[in-house]
């Protein structure tokens, strides 16, 4: 409602200032249809205004002030400069001294809104002991890695709403997402894409502040994506979010926070404790002699001794350890019985007799 107001404002000034222009030129005495031509003139381009203002939709704050503060140093620059070199100018009469500081406001107005528009994620306008910077959602941005963006689990966390910082899309790894996509390889090739999915999934949602981050850092050059990441994710002051083991010990070398989806994943998972009984159905013989290896629900491994002539069978086992790892989580337990015997005894235990009963 509020804009609704102020372009009708808008247009109305846009009228009166025709008006004006007729008043102050005494156009009145001309064609009858040159004022109403000045006024039309006039509301054609406050419609035009308008018209551009509700096609773009999305208004980015960081462009309009690069743009703003761009316009503000060039023509400064250009009033100082046209001052220090009046004494070599043309006769202010002449031609050429109009059209020299005009040129020159050009050339420095498109160089000074250029330079901020390629480095607004780092401008910062500051005051003595005051400091205006850039305020972004949530405590520190989010650089996504590419193995998080291909495993897809992160679209589903940030659909929860747990997270509400800015995300970080590097340029870099969508361009490795894009190589990963076109590989020869059909699995790769599957991959590459569903990150892809991923990625526009993410950008699709009016929630997510997501953001391309398409500048080159100086000391990117020759740096593998990995090391991209973690140098960016420091430059920014963010966190890597990551299912990489190796960058997640990279990262924390060079003092850069991280998240580890799978760390994240084993602490929702129910606990078990040495003692308790767990269920599970061993698939596969494990490495050591009498070892079975079976899976929980959530994807657990469980390694249980005495298992390997239970395969393909269901069975209960006594927990006996639990090992827990940025890789993921094992438990160890013992075997116990096949888990048709173990419902068999439970079922016999409630239809026998009490004593207490005769």
């Amino acid at each position: 409602m509020a804009l609704v107001i102020l372009r009708c404002v808008f247009v109305l000034v846009a009228a009166g200032i025709g008006f004006q222009v007729i008043q102050s030129e005494d156009l009145s005495r001309e064609a009858a249809y040159i004022p109403w031509a000045v006024v039309g003139g006039l509301l054609l381009l406050s419609a035009a205004v308008i018209f551009v203002d509700v096609l773009v939709g999305r208004k980015r704050l960081d462009t309009i002030t690069a743009v703003y503060f761009g316009l503000l140093i060039g023509l400064l620059m250009t009033y100082v400069l046209k001052l220090a070199l009046s004494p070599v100018l043309p006769d202010a009469k002449t031609l050429q001294a109009q059209w020299i500081p005009m040129v020159l406001g050009m050339v420095l107005c498109y160089t000074c809104i250029s330079i901020l528009m390629q480095t607004k994620d780092d401008f910062r306008f500051i005051i003595p002991y005051v400091e205006f910077a850039k305020e972004i959602k949530g405590l520190k941005p989010y650089v996504l890695d590419t193995s998080v963006v291909i495993d897809g689990r992160i679209a589903d966390v940030i659909e929860t709403r747990v997270i509400d910082n800015q995300l970080i899309m590097p340029q870099f790894v969508i361009a490795e997402l894009q190589g990963i996509a076109d590989s020869s390889d059909r699995l790769k090739r599957g991959r590459g894409r569903r990150g892809l999915d991923i990625l526009n999934r993410l950008r699709g949602d009016p929630k997510v502040d997501l953001v391309v981050y398409d500048r080159e850092l100086p000391q990117f050059a020759g740096q593998p994506v990995d090391q991209k990441l973690v140098l960016l994710a420091k430059h920014l002051e963010g966190k890597v979010v990551t299912n990489d083991y190796n960058l997640n010990k990279v990262a924390k070398l060079h003092d850069v926070g991280v998240i580890n989806l799978n760390d994240l994943a084993n602490s929702l998972k129910p606990v078990f404790l040495p003692g308790e009984m767990v269920e599970v159905r061993i698939v596969k013989m494990g490495e050591e002699a009498g070892q079975g290896v079976g899976y929980l629900e959530d994807g657990t491994m469980v390694v249980i001794e005495g298992g390997r002539e239970h395969v393909n069978q269901d069975v209960l086992a006594n927990v006996t350890s639990v090992l827990q790892t940025s890789a993921g989580r094992m438990v160890f337990g013992r075997f116990e019985q096949p888990l048709s015997e173990a419902n068999l005894e439970s079922s016999s235990e409630q239809s026998r007799p009490s004593v207490e009963s005769f």
